[in-house]
């Protein structure tokens, strides 16, 4: 995620100073003279997430202190997604599956807000660096609230052996795994994560807030895109009754008006 929303900022081409134009004529020679020689053409660094708009060492030095500190702060944002989303992941579960023979319908994933958990590591070294965190953590985990809020399984063949069961009661029974993207969802909250940042900032006169959060989202996005397709759905528990088992004449049955629930960790 840190390398997606770097090359992501990067993109940008974002010169500094901003709006930079050359002294010509008399100002020109003026400017020149101002420098020292070896100060007129100093190297930039490579590969930042900033262009200095000349090779002047005021120029090459403002982007090298601002790619330190936005990306700093891209790296230590991720960082603390990134923890937040795991602790999540291992405490999340999907419980009130409705079960009818091998089918499964419906459910609701519960688990803790991931706000206070980013919010726990993410920088803040400065008021800016906190308010930014805040923003951040806030807008992504009431957009993953809102996301997770949407998961429902709908008619999966997770319980096979439900079909005929020989017995009154079908014994717990783990579903049949599948990955996150096969069950019924909404994602398109994240769509409007980073209007939402800007929004929540509500100051354009702040320098770059714009690239760093849209950076940021877009990273997210992709490695949420990721982690639905690989991210598997499992222990999540069936049971339930045979209301048509009646042996000798009926010995098996399916199971009628069961229930799935995930243990903790089931998202693997």
């Amino acid at each position: 995620m840190k390398q997606i929303a770097r090359t992501k900022f990067t993109s940008f081409g974002l010169r500094v100073p901003t709006n930079w134009k050359q002294p010509q004529g008399e100002a020109g020679d003026m400017y020149t003279r101002a420098f020292k020689p070896e100060h007129r053409n100093t190297a930039p660094a490579m590969g930042a997430l900033f262009q200095a708009a000349t090779p002047n060492k005021h120029h090459t030095d403002t982007q090298k202190n601002l790619h330190e500190q936005f990306g700093g702060f891209i790296d230590g944002t991720v960082d603390a997604l990134c923890s937040a989303w795991s602790q999540w992941q291992s405490s999340a579960t999907l419980v009130g599956v409705v079960i009818t023979g091998f089918a499964a319908m419906g459910g609701q994933v519960v688990g803790p807000p991931l706000q206070p958990m980013i919010l726990a590591s993410a920088p803040k070294k400065s008021p800016t660096q906190a308010q930014f965190s805040n923003i951040i953590a806030t807008v992504i985990s009431t957009a993953w609230m809102t996301y997770t809020g949407t998961i429902k399984v709908s008619g999966l063949p997770w319980y096979p052996a439900f079909v005929a069961v020989p017995s009154p009661v079908a014994p717990p029974t783990p579903n049949v795994p599948c990955p996150v993207a096969t069950l019924t969802q909404v994602d398109t909250v994240f769509q409007s994560m980073k209007t939402q940042m800007v929004g929540m900032l509500g100051d354009p006169r702040v320098p770059f807030h714009q690239e760093l959060f849209e950076s940021i989202c877009f990273a997210f996005i992709q490695c949420y895109t990721v982690w639905k397709t690989s991210t598997m759905v499992t222990n999540v528990l069936g049971m339930g009754p045979v209301p048509t088992f009646a042996p000798p004449y009926v010995p098996v049955g399916p199971v009628v008006g069961g229930v799935g629930n995930m243990m903790p960790g089931g998202f693997t």
